[in-house]
C-alpha cells in the first residue's frame, strides 16, 4: 500500500510537472477586442448651439458666445461609451479651448478625439460716409477704413465702433463715436477677460467711389455684392452680354451695410452670359461678366418607379439607376416595409405616391419604432436593428425652392426613447427637409445609440437648409414649397440632401405607431 501511494504521489507530481511545463511555453496571443470608443454627448457651460460631434472622424465642435471666455471653458455633460475612460476627463476642470484640445478615449485601445472651439466675435468701426465695408483683421489686429479722397482723414465723424465682446471689453485711449483723427494710425490697446491685445487702426483715402467686388451667378438668379459710399443709395445694374441695354435694380431691393450692399437679381435665364456692375449715383463701378447655370430636374420625384426585392419594396425601377431609398431594409428584419408605392396621389394627378408609415415591428412584443422614411442616398446595411445609411446624391446647381405635395394622418406618440419620454401621448409630427451640401462624399448616417451620427442642419458643410414640420393632419392632399434658407451664395454644392419622414423623432425610435405621411409629385425651383 505504502509503494502503491508513493507510486500515485510521483504520477501526480509528474502530471503537474509536465503540466506547468507546457502551461510556460503556451503564448496568449489573443488579441484584445477593438472597440472603437465614442464621445456620445458634449456640452460647453452657457454654449450658442449643440456641440457637433463626427464619430466618423473622431471630432467634435463646441461654439462658444462670445461672451464666454475661450481660454476657461467648462464642460456641464460630457458622456462617453459605457466602460471606456477618459484623459482628460472634461467633466471636471476648465480647458483653453483656442487651439484643438485631444481627448484619448480609452477601453483596451485608445482613440484619439479632436475636440475644437468656434467664437464669432462682432466687431466693427464704422466712418460717415466711409467706401465698402472696414476690414477688421482679428488675426493681425488692424482696422483699415476707406473713404474718399475728398474728405479730411484728420476731421473725420466715428459713427460706432466695437472690438471685442459686448460689455467685457474696454479700449485704451477710450474711442467712442463723434469727431475722430485718422490721419495717422492710431494705436489701441483692447482688453477683454484681463487679456490685452494691442491694434492699429488706419484710414486711407480712394480715388475708387464705387466697386462691383464680387457676383455669383446661380441658375435663374446672380447675387452682386458692391463697396461705395456709406451715406447714399447705392445699386447695380445688369445685361445680357448680347445685348446693349442696361436694367436697373430697383434700389429697395438692396441691401445696404455701411459701404457694403448687395442684391438678389431673380429671374434670369440658365445658361447665359450677363454683365453687372454697381452704381452709386452717376458713378459707375467695374463690370463682372458671368454665366448663369443650368437647372437640373430631380430624378424619380414622382414616385412611380418601384420594384419589390422580396419583402422590400424599392422607389426606383429595378433595372434603372437609384436616387432615393427607405428604411425598409431595417424594417423588413422584423416585419414588412413601411414605405410602400400608393395608388393614393393627389387630384388630377395619376401613377403612384410613397406612402411612409411608422409602426413597431418586432414579434410578441420584442423589437421597436420603425419611422417611415424615404430620402436621397441608399441603405448600406443593417447593424443589429439599427441601420446604417449614406445621406446625399451628387448635385452642382443651387435650387432655391422643393415644392411638393403632401398628406399627413398624425398618431399619439406612444413609443420613446429615454430623452424624449416628454413627448409621449403627444401629436407626431412629420418632417421635409431639403439640404446642398459641399461634403466630400455621402455622410454616413447611423442610428444605433452607442455611436450615433445623424443628420445635423448646423453643420458646417451645409450650405442651405429648409424644412416643414406638421403636427396635425392635412385633410387630405396638400401642395408645399420650402424655401432654401443660403449660408453662402459663393460655395457651390457637391451633394443633394432630401429626406421625409413619417415621425420627425424616428431616428431615436420615437413617434407614434400608425402616424402616416404621403408625399408625391417633388420638383425644384431655381427662381425667387
Amino acid at each position: 500500500m505504502k509503494k502503491t501511494g508513493l507510486l500515485y504521489i510521483y504520477i501526480v507530481l509528474g502530471v503537474t510537472a509536465l503540466l506547468g511545463g507546457l502551461a510556460s511555453c503556451i503564448k496568449n496571443d489573443l488579441p484584445y477586442p477593438r472597440l472603437q470608443q465614442y464621445i456620445l454627448k458634449l456640452t460647453a457651460e452657457n454654449e450658442e448651439k449643440p456641440a457637433l460631434i463626427d464619430s466618423i472622424n473622431f471630432t467634435a465642435t463646441v461654439y462658444l458666445p462670445e461672451t464666454v471666455d475661450i481660454q476657461k471653458v467648462k464642460f456641464s455633460e460630457f458622456e462617453i461609451s459605457q466602460g471606456a475612460v477618459a484623459d482628460p476627463d472634461l467633466a471636471e476642470g476648465e480647458y483653453n479651448m483656442t487651439s484643438p484640445l485631444t481627448v484619448n478615449v480609452s477601453l483596451y485601445q485608445d482613440y484619439a478625439w479632436t475636440i475644437t472651439a468656434e467664437q464669432n466675435i462682432e466687431r466693427y468701426f464704422e466712418i460717415e460716409g466711409q467706401i465698402g465695408e472696414t476690414v477688421i483683421d482679428a488675426v493681425g489686429h488692424r482696422v483699415i477704413v476707406q473713404v474718399p479722397e475728398t474728405m479730411n482723414l484728420a476731421d473725420l465723424t466715428l459713427t460706432r465702433v466695437k472690438l471685442g465682446p459686448e460689455g467685457l471689453t474696454t479700449l485704451m485711449p477710450d474711442i467712442v463715436p463723434g469727431k475722430i483723427d485718422l490721419s495717422k494710425p492710431i494705436e489701441v490697446e483692447v482688453t477683454c477677460f484681463d487679456r490685452s491685445e494691442l491694434w492699429t487702426i488706419y484710414g486711407e483715402l480712394t480715388e475708387l467711389l464705387v466697386q462691383t467686388t464680387e457676383v455669383n451667378a446661380w441658375s435663374e438668379v446672380i447675387w452682386a455684392y458692391g463697396a461705395g459710399p456709406a451715406d447714399v443709395k447705392n445699386s447695380f445694374q445688369y445685361r445680357e452680354a448680347s445685348s446693349e441695354e442696361w436694367i436697373d435694380v430697383d434700389v429697395n431691393d438692396v441691401e445696404q451695410n455701411q459701404g457694403a450692399f448687395s442684391v438678389c437679381i431673380p429671374h434670369l435665364k440658365p445658361l447665359t452670359d450677363y454683365v453687372v456692375r454697381a452704381v452709386s449715383g452717376k458713378d459707375i463701378g467695374n463690370e463682372v461678366t458671368v454665366t448663369t447655370a443650368a437647372t437640373e430636374v430631380l430624378p424619380d420625384a414622382a414616385f412611380d418607379q418601384w420594384w419589390q426585392d422580396g419583402r422590400i419594396w424599392c422607389p426606383w425601377n429595378k433595372d434603372g439607376e437609384r436616387f432615393w431609398d427607405t428604411g425598409n431594409t431595417g424594417a423588413a428584419t422584423l416585419g414588412q416595409s413601411n414605405v410602400v408605392p400608393s395608388d393614393d396621389t393627389p387630384p388630377g394627378i395619376t401613377g403612384q405616391s410613397a406612402k411612409l408609415e411608422t409602426r413597431f415591428v418586432g414579434i410578441a412584443g420584442i423589437g421597436k419604432l420603425a419611422a417611415g422614411s424615404i430620402y436621397t442616398g441608399s441603405f448600406k446595411k443593417v447593424d443589429g436593428t439599427n441601420g446604417i445609411l449614406d445621406f446625399g446624391r451628387e448635385w452642382k446647381v443651387r435650387p432655391t425652392r422643393l415644392r411638393g405635395y403632401m398628406k399627413y394622418n398624425t398618431a399619439p406618440i406612444n413609443y420613446a426613447s429615454a430623452d424624449y419620454k416628454y413627448l409621449l401621448d403627444r401629436p407626431d409630427s412629420c418632417h421635409i427637409y431639403i439640404a446642398v451640401t459641399d461634403w466630400n462624399e455621402p455622410f454616413e448616417i447611423r442610428t444605433n445609440p452607442k455611436n450615433r451620427q445623424l443628420f445635423n442642419p448646423n453643420s458646417p458643410e451645409i450650405i442651405a437648409y429648409g424644412e416643414l414640420i406638421r403636427g396635425s393632419d392635412t385633410d387630405g392632399w396638400q401642395e408645399f414649397e420650402i424655401k432654401l434658407n443660403y449660408r453662402s451664395t459663393s460655395r457651390v454644392p457637391r451633394y443633394i440632401q432630401i429626406t421625409c419622414a413619417a415621425s420627425k423623432y424616428g431616428d431615436y425610435f420615437t413617434g407614434g405607431a400608425g402616424a402616416c405621411l404621403y408625399v408625391d409629385q417633388f420638383s425644384l425651383l431655381y427662381d425667387y
